[in-house]
């Protein structure tokens, strides 16, 4: 059973969203709805399915409804209809005193102004969470520098955010996030504010974590290379309407419509490829036709940019191996071109 389901869910912000609700179900847009009634669709019939121990990223442009979806799923908004589950849980059938307590224990939020207290120090802005949970003081202390450790700020524990930068100050509300050992962790354009290099210092730390911790993250970006780096399965939203959910390779390769085919036309797809992506399987090739005069093997998990340059110098043929060295299949010139090209999508 997925962790998180979000089954059929509307969103319709106005006066009377649910005298509007059978307008969007048969199929009005998000700009028609605007025009005639004068409430927004934030959500059109929106479903995602997110495992345990994944991360699912949600992108998409200014207005598409990334933000209000991950709203619904600590309830911070309620659905105009529709189903939001949580390891089983009906969310929408909690009364506010179990509401409160779910959000407490089950889940932390990071925005991307970081939400700090300016009259706290870090170890107490971090260990804020636990502090409304009721553990002691020492309890708290305790798990709280062991979470500022974790993401590299031990010796700032006694600042407070004023004194640290913006990349540190977001430093501190992963570490507040993490402290509570929530099951689900939210982060709505968490890394957005950021620098370039801090953003991209920040995105490598978090995935060293969550290979660590293996939390369930949903994660709200409008950056496609930040989604490629981040995401195990990709959901793009468009006016409301999610439009395509894939795996990176499959976000890259096969792009549902033209909105998707914009986003990933300037992709590097040699960062995002890997071999077992793009290899021609072993048992669809005569391997006696292949020419083994210049050959090397790479594990299926390596991304096409690691192995491009020695291809292209000596002209090798690739082959593809499992974890035991098994052949899984084979990489020519072809196949990276055809695979590298950005012409090649839907055909």
């Amino acid at each position: 059973m997925p962790k998180i389901e979000i089954k059929n869910v509307y969103k319709i912000f106005g006066n009377e969203p649910s005298s509007v609700l059978p307008m969007v179900k048969e199929g009005a847009t998000k700009e028609e709805i605007l025009e005639k009634t004068g409430h927004t669709v934030g959500l059109d019939n929106v479903s995602i399915s997110v495992e345990e121990g994944e991360t699912f990223v949600c992108m998409g442009l200014s207005g598409s409804g990334k933000s209000t979806l991950i709203r619904h799923i600590n309830r911070l908004i309620d659905p105009t209809d529709g189903e939001v589950v949580v390891d089983g849980t009906n969310v929408m059938a909690l009364s506010e005193k179990q509401l409160i307590e779910f959000r407490k224990n089950e889940m932390s939020m990071v925005f991307q102004r970081f939400g700090l207290f300016p009259h706290k120090t870090v170890i107490q802005n971090v260990a804020y969470g636990l502090e409304i949970q009721g553990k002691d003081l020492e309890e708290r202390n305790n798990i709280a520098l062991t979470q500022i450790e974790s993401v590299g700020l031990q010796g700032f524990e006694d600042q407070y955010p004023n004194q640290l930068s913006g990349g540190m100050q977001q430093r501190v509300g992963l570490a507040r996030a993490l402290a509570t050992n929530p099951k689900i962790l939210l982060m709505d354009e968490a890394f957005s504010a950021l620098d370039p290099l801090i953003r991209s210092d920040m995105q490598k730390q978090l995935v060293e974590l969550q290979s660590k911790l293996k939390k369930t993250i949903v994660f709200i970006t409008h950056d496609l290379d930040e989604s490629l780096k981040l995401g195990d399965h990709i959901g793009i939203l468009n006016g409301g309407r999610l439009v395509q959910v894939g795996k990176p390779e499959e976000i890259i390769m096969n792009p549902a419509d033209e909105y998707v085919t914009a986003f990933v036309k300037d992709v590097n797809r040699a960062k995002v490829l890997k071999a077992k992506t793009i290899m021609k399987k072993a048992n669809e090739v005569d391997s006696k036709n292949i020419t083994l005069g210049n050959t090397f093997k790479v594990d299926g998990g390596v991304y096409v940019e690691e192995f491009l340059p020695k291809v292209l110098k000596d002209r090798s043929t690739i082959l593809v191996v499992d974890g035991k060295g098994h052949t899984m299949g084979y990489i020519t010139e072809k196949e990276l071109a055809v695979s590298l090209s950005k012409n090649t999508l839907n055909e």
